[in-house]
């Protein structure tokens, strides 16, 4: 839920007075054309901007003043500038890699000191399960892919590096899941898959906040067309805001 959620930045507003009402598992679209804010609005409901007017509430902790509780319930995927993928590494070295730092940071306190006296294989085979839950929840399936877990990054088609950076986010399962450029590049056809996965991931009780151009039928729309208090961004923008304010 947001109220008159706005984020103001050295070039004026990157999006203001935005309201939204929506419970857990709701698939919610960020609608706008690019340059309109809509990447700020989802680092900012996702905990890595702070806004700077009004309040949103996620998974009982408010915005700006729990931005940490916030950022600990959310993950972000298909996000430039912040979650790329390395064109070099595989599909296996990235789910390992992500499976081992949600091990040593994902948990609480207790569970990242205690992680390392668990016996080895206990360690292995959650990891595996949270790996394999993540990929089914993202619809990719390593065995069709051209060299398997082996398969570069460079190597996969635009709608399985999404996939493959969906399942990423998952791993950890969070409570929100935001989603940048859904739509970027895709063919109708391609974008109507994106949407179905989408669709099914909020079905699952995970809440999805999802940036594109045109929202889809039975998706909460929240819009970031520019008016006349609103300056557009750039990535530029975005990323030195991030910069500023996504580490508080």
């Amino acid at each position: 839920m947001a109220r008159d959620f706005g984020l103001e930045g050295p070039r004026g507003w990157a999006f203001r007075g935005v309201g939204v009402d929506a419970g857990p598992g709701s698939l919610i679209a960020v609608a706008g054309p690019s340059g309109s804010g809509r990447t700020c609005l989802l680092l900012a409901l996702t905990g890595r901007m702070r806004s700077t007017e009004g309040t949103a509430t996620v998974g009982g902790a408010t915005l700006p003043r729990h931005m940490a509780a916030v950022r600990r319930a959310s993950a972000l995927a298909h996000v430039p500038g912040v979650t790329d993928l390395d064109p070099a590494l595989t599909v296996g070295e990235h789910l390992l890699e992500r499976a081992l730092l949600q091990r040593r940071f994902g948990g609480s306190l207790k569970d990242s000191l205690r992680g390392p006296l668990r016996p080895r294989a206990e360690r292995a085979a959650e990891g595996k399960l949270r790996i394999d839950s993540a990929l089914a929840a993202a619809g990719l399936d390593r065995e069709a892919l051209p060299k398997g877990s082996r398969t570069a990054v460079r190597d996969l088609e635009r709608l399985e590096a999404l996939r493959l950076s969906v399942a990423l986010a998952l791993v950890g399962r969070p409570g929100l899941l935001g989603v940048d450029d859904t739509d970027l590049k895709l063919s109708d056809a391609e974008r109507a898959e994106v949407w179905a996965l989408l669709k099914s991931i909020a079905q699952s009780g995970t809440t999805v906040v999802a940036v594109c151009g045109e929202a889809p039928d039975g998706a909460v729309r929240v819009s970031t067309r520019p008016t006349d208090h609103t300056s557009e961004t750039d990535d530029k923008e975005t990323a030195d805001a991030l910069a500023e304010t996504g580490r508080s």
